[in-house]
């Protein structure tokens, strides 16, 4: 049989091409923003320091709103709640193109930027609907799941680069305009879908997913892992650009997703082995090795090519950890909360990101940004700590979708 096998069968389910066709285009804006942000605010104010304030404002309202937004889907439905706060979050980028097309007060530009905190959690949603699609199915939910990680660093991989070529082959808030038409377009073709929706209950848990046993400790693990991820990019921008290739950093951090999307597909072709609380802390230990090569590129050779080759294999962890990570948030998260829980986890990764990027830049500056990529190693050993605290959790729980 065919090693791909698995996601030919999976697309076999009606509805499945269509919802996944909706949340792609949609999801695609989110490599996209925060690149057209800077390079549409830094281009016009001139200030990489205002163009950064800007989109850690977003962030930091991202990880406030994302899990209430979350809350309302699982409540009242995916099409109803999804569709109006994607509006409010297409008017928030087109304010903040306006804002700075016509030079209006900073101030204008933080309040645009955080209206598109709005923004619901596409990735979340399609994970809902293969968990009600494929309900009792273990494997074809992996596969499924394996699948929608490798749209993610898809998605991270391919959005950065149309940004760029956008707002620089054609005007500054090219990027910001673009993204938002793709967000609203594919929001409509996603939520049309209604018959692959999950069903609203009528009882919602009472209990949130914060507070379901061994949550916590996955989240800190979410949140190390965005350290990872945080300080790996920012440190990367800071080697390629002392080399006076900082052109070629985008390109170099794609290596690094396109081996995360490959690695998540054949990931998801396979059958995993033991229980998702035992995978984690091997993937993690795998993540945390991979990532020492990148520092003993940087350390001993300094050559960006082979930086590249290393961050390329180093990345090929990431998709099993992040695809086991998420199947224990679904293990763990309430029924009925499924789209809060795994927002939840995405705010923890953001929130890791935001620290790592802040801890990865300071190193970069103040020692180098060779030292630079002890960072991401150390945030590596932090979550595999953690993640054997999950594994010793024996809180097991069997989910079930109606």
């Amino acid at each position: 049989m065919p090693p791909l096998s698995p996601y030919r069968r999976l697309f076999r389910l009606p509805g499945a091409r269509a919802f996944t066709a909706g949340n792609l285009i949609a999801r695609l804006p989110m490599g996209m923003f925060s690149v057209s942000a800077v390079v549409m605010i830094a281009g016009t104010r001139g200030s990489y320091a205002l163009a950064g304030a800007v989109t850690a404002t977003g962030l930091a309202a991202t990880a406030v709103i994302a899990p209430w937004t979350a809350r309302l889907v699982d409540r009242y439905g995916q099409a109803r709640v999804a569709l109006p706060a994607t509006v409010i979050a297409v008017l928030g980028s087109l304010a903040l193109l306006l804002c700075v097309r016509h030079d209006a007060p900073d101030w204008t530009l933080f309040a645009a930027y955080a209206a598109t905190a709005t923004t619901p959690n596409t990735g979340g949603m399609s994970r809902a609907r293969w968990a009600h699609l494929l309900a009792g199915d273990a494997k074809a939910l992996h596969t499924a799941n394996s699948f929608e990680q490798a749209a993610d660093e898809l998605c991270f991989m391919l959005g950065p680069v149309l940004a760029a070529f956008l707002c620089g082959a054609l005007f500054p808030e090219a990027g910001t305009l673009a993204g938002a038409v793709l967000l609203l377009t594919g929001m409509l073709l996603f939520t049309s879908r209604r018959a692959t929706e999950p069903p609203v209950r009528e009882r919602i848990p009472a209990k949130a997913p914060l507070r379901s046993p061994g949550m916590p400790p996955l989240l800190a693990v979410c949140l190390a892992m965005g350290g990872i991820f945080g300080s790996t990019e920012v440190v990367t921008l800071a080697f390629a650009d002392a080399r006076g290739h900082g052109a070629a950093a985008g390109a170099v951090l794609a290596l690094q997703a396109a081996g995360s999307c490959a690695a998540g597909l054949l990931y998801g072709a396979a059958k995993p082995a033991g229980p998702a609380a035992a995978r984690l802390s091997w993937c993690v230990a795998a993540m945390g090795v991979l990532l020492t090569l990148p520092l003993l590129a940087a350390a001993l050779t300094g050559s960006l090519p082979l930086l590249a080759g290393a961050l390329l294999v180093a990345g090929m962890a990431t998709a099993p950890t992040m695809v086991t990570t998420m199947t224990l948030v679904q293990e763990r998260t309430p029924e009925g909360r499924l789209n809060e829980g795994m927002t939840l986890a995405v705010t923890g990764l953001l929130g890791g990101i935001a620290g790592g990027s802040a801890l990865g830049g300071w190193t970069a500056e103040h020692v180098s940004a060779t030292a630079g990529y002890g960072v991401p190693v150390t945030a590596a050993a932090l979550a595999l700590a953690l993640s054997l605290t999950v594994a010793s959790n024996r809180f097991t729980r069997t989910r079930t979708t109606h």
